[in-house]
């Protein structure tokens, strides 16, 4: 295989969203452990279960990542011409390719660990495939997030956690529930940039049907009501005290809104605008604080 083929498939993966599955599942992972206190799992186990466990949510994302852009080569040649499909640098074939043999590696590494693993990253891989293929989700205006939010958020959460221990807790349920929440808004970041190609071709966003101010706003809502509401569950007793310090969170959200509304030209770097990059930062931060306070505080 040559050089430029090889950068051609890792450009295909889009290396900097791997970084979210392994981040957030590792420290949703180590959180689990820490909330179980004294377990009968020895360090071999605990280390090989989160790196097969992290590697399996790496590989979804890319075989994710491939599909998508089999698919969206024609939205891609409008607003992402520099993309390996649109540049002629790989074929759809050979992305499609790549994608089955990613899914097929994920499931194997995630049947790997067991049995309520594997059916979480099979309902997870069901989402992804159906929000790119048949019926093709990504069209249907409110649907395309939800189909992005709930396996990234709430399947997610609940398949790493359950690598190590029940995912139906109602603590785990409801931080799965508020990552959700916050990525219904926050991913409306990502078709900024992506208006007009995606209403040539047919895909419904809020940015192409609402334009830029709802749109905005809408998302700010979601991402901040993720933090806003922990404060009543708090109150409930479902999440610990210590968890409001997830609230700072907010803070960032502010800046996504108001970057939404003065996006900057794209960059090849980060792929999309400052909004999506500094959404993915929160919630890479939403995983790592959850972690670390369960694990402070357990």
């Amino acid at each position: 295989m040559r050089k430029r083929e090889i950068y051609s498939i890792i450009a295909l993966l889009r290396p900097f969203t791997l970084l979210a599955p392994v981040i957030v599942s590792s420290s949703v992972m180590v959180a689990s452990l820490c909330a179980l206190g004294n377990s009968d799992f020895s360090l071999i186990n605990v280390v090989f279960s989160i790196v097969i466990a992290s590697c399996t949510f790496a590989l979804l994302n890319g075989a994710s990542n491939a599909l998508n852009q089999a698919t969206d080569i024609n939205e891609d040649r409008l607003s992402k011409p520099y993309r390996p499909l649109p540049k002629g640098d790989l074929t759809i074939r050979q992305a499609i390719a790549i994608a089955a043999v990613l899914y097929a590696a994920s499931l194997i590494l995630a049947f790997l660990i067991h049995i309520t693993f594997f059916m979480f990253i099979m309902i997870i891989t069901s989402f992804t495939i159906s929000y790119s293929v048949y019926p093709r989700m990504k069209k249907r205006l409110l649907w395309n997030q939800l189909w992005v939010a709930l396996p990234r958020g709430f399947l997610g959460i609940l398949a790493s956690w359950s690598v190590f221990s029940s995912p139906f807790e109602p603590m785990v349920l409801a931080i799965a529930a508020l990552a959700a929440l916050f990525l219904f808004g926050g991913t409306t970041t990502k078709d900024i940039l992506d208006a007009e190609a995606d209403r040539k071709n047919g895909v419904s966003t809020m940015m192409n049907t609402f334009g830029a101010n709802i749109t905005s706003w809408t998302a700010f809502l979601c991402m901040a009501s993720a933090f806003l509401i922990i404060p009543f569950l708090i109150g409930a007793g479902i999440l610990p005290f210590s968890f409001l310090l997830l609230m700072v969170l907010c803070i960032p959200t502010v800046f996504i809104w108001w970057s939404m509304r003065h996006p900057e030209p794209r960059s090849h770097h980060r792929e999309n605008t400052k909004a999506w990059t500094v959404m993915y930062g929160t919630y890479f931060l939403y995983a790592l604080g959850f972690a670390v306070l369960t694990a402070a505080f357990s």
